[in-house]
């Protein structure tokens, strides 16, 4: 039995009296062809989200042949379950877990036993007043506007930063915002719109981090990393206040040979593990946590201060452009030099007060 191309869901005829469900299916099938698309240039880091993708195309070529009452509800069950390929709060509510997880470790163990012990106040308080500063720069970079560029601030946008030549070419339009690209900006894939000085999305804020917004990420991880480093400090203080107090160092035990041993620092690890375990287990994922952040922070001090963005740095390396000379002949390789950095001050004040097109005119 044929079916009329009227009871196609996804027809693009008549487009006025195309119900919900049919403009539902006819943005699932835009979505796939913009997925399939984005799906060649994906790298190892993105394999999961290929995969996904692939898959939906892939059903989403079996769903045509559907007829409306099986295609829609499909169509709708469908969209936006990729937390890989759309914007998502699956990482954001496995931060804000985290942070929770952590916490109430802190509060249900740590904090008594230090207390007990004497430490000052002020210090075991600090943490929470770091949570709150970090709580509020995640707000504030999370609902922030990052620098969306829309038809009514493209024109002013497009005055801020001049084309570079290499990393951002003049005329060079946006299929999906079907604008030109001013320089320094990015469509989202995430967010499916573009951004002015767009940096990178970020997965934990659920958010684009652009010119509007990079300061409020910037605290946000600084606050971050210090509030990981303190409880960190912290706990250590306490184990190691438990050590002395106890004159674990000066001990010594019986081994499985019946021989005395001293107390190394690997047997030390391993009774304080088996005493106080969600303490220690805390104590080595806040270690590595401010390891990782603290690497990131200063990988973003250092974008700061020489005026680039992540986008940017990776491009650059992407495109097979060097910011020194080789010494070895290249024949794609050339020497990027990058006309928007100012120097280390006016770069790091460009960060916290973005510049404006009033501002741009003023100068020239």
């Amino acid at each position: 039995m044929s079916v009329d191309r009227a009871s196609d869901p996804c027809s693009p005829s008549d487009p006025i009296s195309l119900s919900p469900a049919a403009w539902t299916c006819r943005w699932l099938k835009g979505k796939l062809q913009s997925c399939q698309r984005a799906t060649c240039c994906m790298k190892v880091n993105f394999v999961v989200s290929c995969k996904i993708g692939c898959f939906e195309i892939c059903f989403g070529n079996y769903l045509n042949a559907l007829p409306l009452g099986v295609a829609a509800p499909v169509c709708q069950a469908l969209e936006g379950r990729s937390p890989f390929c759309c914007r998502s709060h699956l990482f954001t509510v496995l931060h804000v877990a985290l942070e929770v997880a952590v916490y109430a470790e802190y509060t249900w163990e740590v904090f008594p036993y230090c207390w007990e012990l004497e430490f000052h106040l002020l210090l075991l308080l600090l943490p929470y007043l770091l949570l709150a500063g970090n709580i509020g720069c995640f707000v504030l970079c999370s609902r922030a506007d990052p620098g969306i560029i829309t038809k009514s601030n493209h024109a002013s946008l497009m005055k801020i930063y001049a084309y570079d030549g290499a990393l951002f070419q003049k005329g060079v339009r946006c299929p999906t915002c079907d604008m030109e690209k001013p320089a320094r900006s990015k469509h989202c894939r995430f967010c499916n719109v573009c951004v002015h000085r767009f940096d990178h999305h970020c997965v934990w804020v659920n958010n684009c981090i652009g010119a509007f917004n990079a300061r409020y990420f910037f605290f946000y991880l600084f606050t971050l990393t210090v509030t990981a480093a303190t409880i960190a400090i912290i706990t250590a203080a306490f184990l190691i206040q438990v050590v002395l107090l106890t004159n674990m160092l000066h001990g010594s035990y019986i081994d499985d040979q019946g021989q005395e041993q001293a107390v190394e620092i690997r047997f030390l690890i391993q009774h304080l593990f088996l005493t106080f375990p969600r303490i220690v287990f805390m104590l080595g994922f806040v270690i590595l946590l401010t390891l990782l952040l603290g690497a990131y922070c200063c990988f973003n001090l250092y974008l700061a201060l020489t005026n680039q963005t992540s986008n940017e740095w990776h491009k650059s390396r992407r495109s097979g452009c060097s910011h020194h000379p080789t010494l070895q002949p290249c024949d794609r390789q050339v020497v990027y030099k990058n006309i928007y950095s100012k120097g280390a001050w006016m770069n790091l004040k460009e960060i916290f007060k973005p510049p404006t097109v009033l501002e741009k005119e003023k100068k020239t």
